[in-house]
């Protein structure tokens, strides 16, 4: 066993340390291996490539991207390319942003300091322009006087006044008239003796009495304070004579004027009227010395009247009733069946009623040798035009039956019905006066002269000696033709040679004069007085304007703007006004318009500059003073600041550059669309105010919130549901310049703006956008009115159109109530009321601006003008009012303004037949 063991040991050792040999030999063969030999093959790889050159590469990069022509690795070659570009250009974009940060943060740190400077600047300026105005206070309290109205001198009652003159005959303003109770500021107060308190009262004509006091009523000049008067009136005539209360004798009258509580010794300051309705009058004052009391009445002699001191006055011929104006003819065609005409008998045996005692004849009354009698030679002439039947005339020497007149007076024929439908027929009527000289105003002549004006017959006065009612104030010339009685031969060529233009213009002017001075009993009275104060150069009062009952309101947020209508580019339309509303200047020439062109104020026909500043309905409008002081008439739209495009469009220049207007809006129980409106003119330049006329009886939501567009918004109640309404002279509103506007109107502001530019150039006429005309109907002789298309127009409406606030007073106050009734009537047509009124005053036709036809906002709900009966109703306004004017006061232009400073968009079919500028 143990040689076994010894000699296995033996045996096997060597075996065990050969294999020990044999794992490290391999162990390091291992290494050598896994360690050099990849660095041998990496380094020969290498260098094959290098010897073989770029063309035999096996394992290095390719140029060109050929390792990319394998299909399977195209589409990711291409992501690759992309993304690296995109990188590449986001990398290059943060490198620019980062550079404009850069930039911006140098930029606001200056914006900062130039915010800072600019700060400091304008508390300097604020101090500066404090200071100044200091300064300027200070200068002006220096160097101006305290100015105050005068003050108001009353003598006493018992004031004896004046010396007397030497004769009553020769009395003058001068020298029968006290200034000192006539103020410049006295505003004309006039006391008028109640004709109860004397004793001829009971025998005045009762006609007379009741129209007399109800116009005593309506005057605005009347007081009830006798200590304050400027002019005392006392109705004497005329008087009836009756069993019961005989007429006065001179010299009883006389005593009894003298009577009279305020008469102070010599009645100055005194008129006495004595109004005629009969052709055939009393001239009981003849042989009444009235001291230094003026005399009003239709009949004088030539040494009674004292020339600038009594007044002439026309008849009284409608006492209580008011002029039919359906009745009244038309004042076109020019010419008449006749081309004049003449009724009346020569009155010679009639008894003389011009004083008291035996009948005389005028040569013994008068002083003077007799004047030369016409009469036989103007029959005989007249006669012979009538024979000749060169023309159709129609004269009558001899009546049926003679109205009662004055001696050597022509009588009037027949009733005043019959004389009317001859006057109708009539291009002239003749007026020939007395034959005596003396007798210079009677009221036969004068009730001649009414009825021809009336009718529209242009009287042709024969006798230049003849005073006409007021003939000191009204130019006569321009309504009726004066000739001599030695040019009686020469009539005839003298009628035919005048031209249908004059005779239009005539017979207008003579329908003008009716129906201001003598168509009613009112008028009659307020022209007696405004003659007076005009003679003696007092203003007149202004007339009273519409006031306003305002509807509190609640505004809610700041309205917006619509985007529609602030997008005008480029364009400045002017600037938002940030000051208080500006109001237009007023009163600035009411005395030296007053004073400086009487003579013309009583001559003219209705027109924008001279109507009714002289009427006795007013004699001067608020806004008509503004039309004339203000110097906004006719100039140069950029005369004031230079031509340039830019201050052209950032300001109005002209000779007034800054002025405002009103926005006045109609509505009735449409809030929603009214609201949308209101906010349409947030932002709108040279807007003063909104005034928006409630014209429902329902008062506005109580939760209803306002848009607070920056400017009042003023909610006027009306008293009932009328379009009149529209056009009142709102005291509120305080612009000459008034844009009319419905609540469902849709203008955008350029348009408003060119709108308000052009009135400026225009103002005495109607500037909107929609234009309209009036067409005549051959086959039914009756005028039409048009809404088409059309190359002419001669209508503007006023749901979007500016004007004068003069013409509000006059179409509220002035224009005939007979237009105002028919609006309500058929609650339509104040726009063509509008339109005949300013074409009648002006003569002119309405200005349209921009190619506008239509100013309805999309979707809102249907108007009054979508019922089917709406353009019936408005056929049958235009045929009434042409009834009342008398003639078609429209006039026809294809004039219109289109913008070239501002937007416009004009249809391709409609910008062929206008004319623009």
């Amino acid at each position: 066993m143990m040689q076994r063991n010894g000699g296995g040991v033996g045996a096997g050792g060597q075996p065990w340390v050969l294999r020990r040999v044999r794992l490290t030999w391999l162990s390091f063969m291992l290494f050598f291996i896994l360690v050099f030999f990849p660095l041998i093959a990496h380094y020969y790889l290498t260098t094959i490539d290098d010897a073989g050159g770029p063309d035999k590469r096996i394992f290095g990069p390719r140029p060109g991207g050929e390792l990319c022509e394998a299909k399977h690795v195209q589409d990711l070659c291409r992501i690759r390319e992309s993304v690296s570009e995109e990188l590449l250009q986001l990398e290059a974009k943060r490198q620019e942003l980062n550079g404009e940060i850069v930039r911006l943060n140098l930029r606001i740190e200056a914006c900062k300091r130039s915010i800072d400077s600019a700060k400091q600047d304008l508390l300097q300026l604020k101090n500066v322009i404090s200071q100044t105005e200091h300064s300027y206070k200070e200068l002006m309290a220096q160097n101006q006087p305290k100015l105050s109205l005068p003050v108001r001198l009353l003598p006493d009652k018992d004031d004896p006044g004046l010396p007397p003159p030497k004769s009553a005959h020769v009395c003058r303003l001068r020298s029968c008239f006290d200034y000192a109770r006539c103020p410049l500021t006295s505003g004309f107060p006039v006391y008028v003796y109640d004709t109860a308190s004397y004793p001829w009262g009971e025998s005045l004509d009762p006609l007379v009495r009741q129209a007399f006091a109800t116009s005593v009523k309506s005057s605005i000049y009347v007081t009830d304070n006798p200590s304050i008067a400027c002019l005392y009136v006392v109705l004497v005539g005329e008087l009836q004579e009756s069993p019961s209360s005989p007429l006065p004798a001179p010299s009883a009258l006389e005593k009894q004027l003298k009577a009279l509580p305020y008469w102070r010794s010599d009645g100055h300051n005194h008129l006495l009227v004595h109004l005629s309705r009969k052709s055939m009058t009393q001239n009981f004052l003849y042989n009444v010395s009235t001291g230094r009391a003026a005399v009003a009445q239709s009949t004088f002699l030539e040494q009674q009247y004292r020339e600038g001191f009594d007044l002439v006055v026309s008849p009284l011929v409608h006492a209580l009733s008011e002029p039919n104006f359906l009745e009244v003819p038309p004042q076109v065609p020019v010419k008449r069946k006749y081309l004049f005409t003449f009724q009346g008998e020569r009155v010679e045996s009639l008894r003389s009623s011009l004083q008291e005692g035996p009948p005389q004849s005028f040569e013994e009354e008068m002083e003077g040798d007799p004047p030369a009698d016409y009469d036989d030679r103007i029959i005989g002439t007249l006669k012979a035009v009538q024979d000749s039947h060169l023309d159709q005339v129609l004269v009558e020497f001899t009546c049926k039956s003679p109205q009662p007149s004055l001696p050597t007076e022509w009588a009037l024929c027949g009733e005043r019905e019959e004389r009317l439908e001859v006057l109708k027929a009539s291009t002239f009527a003749l007026v020939i006066s007395p034959g005596d000289g003396q007798l210079i105003a009677s009221a036969g002549n004068g009730m001649r002269l009414f009825e021809a004006l009336e009718v529209g017959a242009i009287p042709v006065v024969l006798g230049d000696h003849v005073r006409l009612p007021y003939h000191q104030l009204v130019h006569w010339s321009e309504a009726a033709i004066m000739v001599p009685k030695p040019r009686i031969t020469e009539l005839h060529f003298l009628l035919r040679s005048l031209s249908d233009n004059d005779l239009l213009a005539m017979r207008r002017q003579g329908r003008f004069l009716w129906e201001t001075y003598f168509s009613t009993s009112e008028n009659v009275l307020g022209t007696i007085l405004a003659s007076v104060r005009t003679r003696i150069q007092v203003p007149p009062a202004p007339i009273h304007e519409e006031p306003a009952q305002e509807i509190p309101h609640k505004a809610g947020k700041m309205a917006g703007t619509d985007a529609n209508l602030a997008d005008n580019g480029d364009l400045d339309l002017g600037p938002v006004e940030t000051e208080p509303p500006y109001a237009s200047p007023r009163f600035l020439r009411n005395f030296t318009y007053t004073a400086s062109d009487t003579y013309q104020n009583w001559n003219r026909a209705p027109g924008p500059f001279h109507l009714f500043p002289h009427t006795p309905l007013d004699p001067v409008l608020p806004s008509e003073a503004k039309f004339l002081g203000s110097g906004t008439g006719f100039r140069p739209i950029g005369s004031g600041t230079g031509g340039s495009g830019k201050e052209f469009q950032a300001a109005l220049g002209g000779n007034v550059p800054r002025e405002q207007f009103t926005v006045v809006m109609l509505t009735y129980e449409r809030e929603e669309v009214l609201m949308n409106s209101l906010e349409r003119l947030n932002g709108l330049p040279y807007l003063n105010k909104v005034v928006v006329v409630w014209n429902s009886p329902k008062p506005p939501s109580g939760d209803l919130l306002w848009p607070d567009i920056g400017l009042p918004i003023v909610v006027v109640r009306t008293e009932k549901n009328s379009l009149n309404n529209r056009f009142l002279p709102w005291d509120v509103v305080e612009t000459e310049a008034i844009l009319s506007i419905d609540d469902d109107a849709h203008l955008r502001h350029d348009e408003i703006m060119f709108g308000f530019r052009v009135w400026r150039e225009a103002r005495d006429r109607i500037v909107g956008f929609p234009g309209r005309f009036h067409a005549w109907d051959v086959n039914h002789q009756s005028w039409l009115y048009n809404s088409n298309y059309s190359c002419e127009l001669s209508m503007v409406l006023t749901g979007a159109a500016f004007f004068h606030k003069y013409y509000a007073y006059l179409y509220s106050y002035v224009m005939p109530q007979a237009i105002r009734d028919m609006v309500d009537e058929y609650i339509n047509c104040e726009d063509i009321a509008m339109n005949f009124l300013v074409s009648h005053i002006t003569r002119k036709p309405p200005i349209k601006v921009t190619s506008r036809w239509t100013f309805r906002c999309p979707g809102c709900p249907q108007a009054l003008s979508h019922d089917d009966s709406h353009f019936h109703e408005r056929h049958k306004c235009i045929n009434f009012f042409v009834k009342v004017y008398g003639y078609m006061p429209l006039l026809y232009t294809q004039f219109r303004v289109d913008s070239v400073l501002f937007k416009t968009r004009l249809p391709h079919d409609k910008t062929k037949c206008f004319k623009f500028i």
